[in-house]
Formats: structure tokens, C-alpha cells, sequence
């Protein structure tokens, strides 16, 4: 064999080589996944939310990260009750039920949210003809009829409900809220009691934000033990995880983790994303109502993120993803509220016209660097 023939057939094992290589490195490979949901597949579902143009299928960028990465999804809005009955006996599932199709169609662990929430019920839920809080009777007969109809529709194609949302305060009190205050405490019984008949097989989960507190997460014990006490079926509670760089502790965040499984319920982080902007309010949650006048002061990462503030944020994952790993016989699923940082809530609560970059993929749906480190460090621990 010639010389010039050798070079030419090295050359061009070479060029084999290298393609092989970029080949493995974009599709991943059984010893060395690609992708978030591959990577983490024994160990926990890797779920997250979509909203209304994902699931109608308007941005193509985000729906081809979803179905790459993930494997559990949630609705971000469009299973909420002012959503879904927007007038008393007059229920849209047109979003729903494209919702449930996408996660069928992509052979995904299926998550309903919410079916009882304060915050995002219709007005009508609570009042009568006359603008008067209805009796506890009635309000318990609209949340029977909303439930079942509900979770009927969807029986055995929803893996999981969110019954209930953000029951308890942050000092462990229950919250005030039109339901508490017209049914009393029963309310969250009720609502499982519904939930429970309508699909026997679906599990049933209590959600909340700020559950590192420990006066919350003192409360939220208390109040699922004392629903076992009665027999309700329940069997998670999710942790939302709406964090911030420095708040909460990942100590704290992991004596959750501990309290809600020594329950004998799945744990869950339900709705995840780190906030890199400064608080508005030194005490600051996950309180919808909570809302600030612009403030530049507030904004100011508006053309892009400083690689010292992006280190941070990718540190702060690390750590809470070393947690999950670390207790991943007590967690059922890990989900990321949003796909893409411009899909974020974040981005207008609780000061509207921010920009934020909270999530694992940026405005571009592009992988942050971290992603790569969250796959190497799921893989390193089996």
C-alpha cells in the first residue's frame, strides 16, 4: 500500500471517528444519556410545565425540548378552575384536553393542575345570584360537581392530581380563604374524598410553596396527618421549590424532604426555578397576590445575565440537585416551572416587566451549562 493511500484511509477513519463522536455527544448513548429525562430515569420523573403555545403547538422550539428532555409534564394554567369553568356548569377542555393528548402522544407521566385553588377560582364558585357568599352547602356541591366532572373526563390518562393548592400560611396557620372560611377545614378533605371516587387509581397530592419554612412545614404535617387520621386518601405532597440564590437553605429544604416522607407519601418538587433577580421585599414567597410598582433598581440584568450571576445560578442547582440525588428513594419527581427562561412566570411576578433567567434552558431553548453537569452528576450516582 502506497503512502499517499495510508494517509488518505487514516484521514478518513479519522473523519469517521470524530463524526461518531459528535454523533454520541448530541444523541447521547446508554452509558453516556444526552438528555435530562435519560439520564435521570431511574431515579425520578424529570418533569415540566407547558402553557398555552406549547400546547397548541405555536412554538416549535419549546415543544422540541420538551419532548427531548423530559418526561412528566403539568399544565402551566389551563386545568385551573377559572379556566376550565369560567361559568357554573359551562366547563372548556378544549387546552386540557390538548394538554393530556400531548403527553399521551409522547408516552409522558401526566400531572393535573389544580383542582381546589383559592387564588385561581372563578368568582362565581363562592357567590350567589345576589353577590352573597353561598352556603357551605352549595360551595361543597360546586366543588363535588367541579371534581368529578374533572377528574372523570381524564380517569386513568392523568397519572396525578394536585387536589389542593397552597392550604397552609407560612407561620402554619390554614389560609383564610373563601373555601376555609364557608366550609371550614373539611374543604381539603372533601375535595380528596371527590378526587378519590372520580379515579380510584389516580394519585393524590397536597402542594404548597415555602415548605422549608419550618412553621409551614410544621403545619402541612400536621394537616396531612390528621387526613390519615380520617382515612383520606393521600399520596404526595409537592415542594413548588420557587427559589432564590441565597434563600432557602438547602439544609432546610432537605428536613422537608425528610418530614413529608416520614408521612409515608411520595415527595414531589412540583413547580422549580431559581430566581436570579434581587427581592423587592425582604420577605418575599410564592404569594401570587404579592405585586410591586416597576423599579429599574429591580431589573437589572435586562440585555443579559453576568457570568459571576450565571455561576451562581448553575451552583445553586447543583446543590439542589445533589439533594434530590441524595434522597431519590423518597422523591417521585423533580419539575421545572417552565421551559425556556422567557416562558417564566418569573418574569412579571412580583414586579411586572423584569427579566429574569430562572430555568434550565434560556430564551433560545438552548441547554444552559449546567444541564450537561446535572446529566454527569445523575450518572455518577448509580
Amino acid at each position: 500500500m502506497n503512502i499517499a493511500k495510508t494517509i488518505l484511509l487514516a484521514a478518513i477513519a479519522a473523519l469517521a471517528t470524530a463524526c461518531s463522536t459528535t454523533q454520541s455527544q448530541v444523541n447521547g448513548s446508554k452509558d453516556n444519556p444526552a438528555v435530562l429525562k435519560d439520564a435521570f430515569e431511574d431515579k425520578f420523573y424529570m418533569g415540566t410545565a407547558l402553557n398555552l403555545d406549547q400546547i397548541r403547538g405555536r412554538n416549535a422550539a419549546a415543544v422540541s425540548v420538551v419532548k427531548k428532555q423530559f418526561n412528566a409534564v403539568v399544565a402551566e394554567n389551563c386545568m385551573k378552575s377559572m379556566y376550565l369553568q369560567p361559568r357554573e356548569g359551562e366547563f372548556y377542555f378544549n387546552d386540557a384536553d390538548q394538554f393530556v393528548e400531548f403527553g399521551e402522544s409522547n408516552n409522558m407521566h401526566i400531572v393535573g393542575h389544580t383542582l381546589i385553588w383559592h387564588s385561581q377560582a372563578p368568582n362565581w364558585f363562592f357567590k350567589d345570584g345576589d353577590g352573597n357568599d353561598v352556603s357551605k352547602e352549595v360551595l361543597v356541591a360546586r366543588m363535588r360537581n367541579h371534581i368529578t366532572t374533572v377528574v372523570s373526563r381524564y380517569k386513568g390518562r392523568i397519572k396525578g392530581w394536585d387536589v389542593v393548592n397552597e392550604a397552609i400560611l407560612d407561620n402554619g396557620e390554614w389560609r383564610e380563604s373563601k373555601f376555609y372560611k364557608i366550609i371550614g377545614k373539611d374543604f381539603i378533605k372533601l375535595a380528596f374524598e371527590f378526587a378519590h371516587a372520580a379515579d380510584p387509581d389516580a394519585e393524590l397530592y397536597y402542594n404548597d410553596y415555602s415548605t422549608a419554612v419550618p412553621s409551614k412545614r410544621e403545619g402541612i404535617v400536621n394537616m396531612v396527618k390528621n387526613l390519615q387520621a380520617q382515612g383520606v386518601k393521600i399520596h404526595g405532597i409537592g415542594m413548588q421549590e420557587h427559589h432564590q440564590l441565597d434563600n432557602p437553605s438547602v439544609e432546610e429544604v432537605e428536613k422537608t424532604i425528610l418530614a413529608f416522607a416520614g408521612l409515608g407519601v411520595h415527595v414531589m418538587v412540583t413547580e422549580m426555578d431559581i430566581t436570579v433577580l434581587p427581592p423587592p421585599s425582604r420577605h418575599i414567597t410564592a404569594e401570587v397576590s404579592e405585586n410591586f410598582a416597576y423599579n429599574k433598581e429591580m431589573n437589572p440584568y435586562v440585555d443579559s445575565l453576568p457570568a459571576n450571576k450565571a455561576r451562581e445560578l448553575d451552583e445553586r442547582y447543583r446543590e439542589f440537585f445533589a439533594l434530590y440525588l441524595k434522597h431519590q428513594d423518597k422523591i417521585s419527581r423533580v419539575t421545572l416551572w417552565g421551559v425556556g427562561d422567557g416562558d417564566s412566570w418569573r418574569n412579571g411576578w412580583p414586579m411586572r416587566g423584569r427579566t429574569d433567567y430562572p430555568l434550565l434552558f434560556d430564551r433560545q431553548y438552548k441547554p444552559k451549562p449546567v444541564v450537561g453537569e446535572l446529566i454527569k452528576m445523575a450518572m455518577q450516582n448509580d
